[in-house]
């Protein structure tokens, strides 16, 4: 939790820092200085108390999106030269030798070889009972956060929701105020209680496309520690049978 907070600093001093460089985009007449000025208004439009919310689950979600997509990136392993080493470690150095190759590797599957060949003299079975149990442990490692990104995906829109109903409530209101139902008190009132949507909606999009990637991703490093865990229940056998 306290990484995450740590990205959620740091992505929002980066969008300070943003906002100063489009400041001073606009000041120079720069690109920039329109969509600078677009998105301020936009955002003011939308009511600060309710666009604010918005923002900040966005910033929190590209957080642990970047801590996850960080994660999971130094959590994967070439399983095939894995296997190769730890095999060759067996036939030279013995099941001491495999364990230093594991305790070398980074990454999960590097982890489960390492509490399988820990385990190699209480016999096969047990080898088997604990890289299954570890590789439960290591799966929930690779999905730890991805159910606050989920959630943020959930929650955006629902706030744009809100933000728009609670628009349309005051719209009604300057149109009770007003005693008239003019187009441009109700076109106004409208404009900017879907503003809040719109956003919300902006943002569980992105998010969403970076959780299907990171669930991808998850995908194939579970997929490689299931084919990898089979491959060394073999390459023990083997060595087993060889030792006796």
């Amino acid at each position: 939790m306290k990484k995450l907070v740590s990205f959620a600093v740091v992505l929002g001093m980066l969008f300070v820092n943003a906002s100063v460089v489009f400041a001073q985009e606009e000041a120079s007449g720069g690109g920039l200085s329109e969509l600078h000025a677009t998105f301020k208004e936009k955002f003011i439009e939308g009511g600060v108390p309710w666009m604010t919310p918005i923002l900040i689950v966005l910033i929190v979600g590209l957080a642990i999106v970047i801590e996850r997509i960080i994660y999971l990136n130094l959590a994967t392993t070439k399983t095939d030269k894995l296997l190769s080493s730890v095999e060759e470690a067996l036939a030279t150095g013995g099941v001491d030798a495999a364990k230093e190759v594991c305790r070398n590797t980074k990454g999960p599957v590097a982890s489960i070889f390492y509490q399988g060949l820990d385990r190699y003299d209480e016999g096969i079975e047990i080898v088997e009972k604990a890289i299954i149990s570890y590789g439960g442990v290591q799966m929930g490692k690779l999905e730890s956060g991805m159910i606050w990104v989920q959630l943020f995906i959930a929650l955006s829109p629902s706030l744009g929701f809100l933000g728009t109903v609670v628009g349309m409530v005051q719209a009604f209101d300057d149109i009770a105020a007003a005693g008239d139902i003019s187009p441009t008190i109700v076109a106004d009132g409208m404009k900017v209680a879907l503003l809040t949507t719109i956003f919300g909606l902006i943002v569980a999009m992105i998010l969403q496309v970076f959780y299907n990637y990171l669930l991808n991703k998850i995908n194939s490093l579970v997929n490689g520690m299931e084919d990898s865990s089979i491959s060394i229940m073999d390459i023990l056998v083997k060595y087993n049978a060889k030792s006796n």
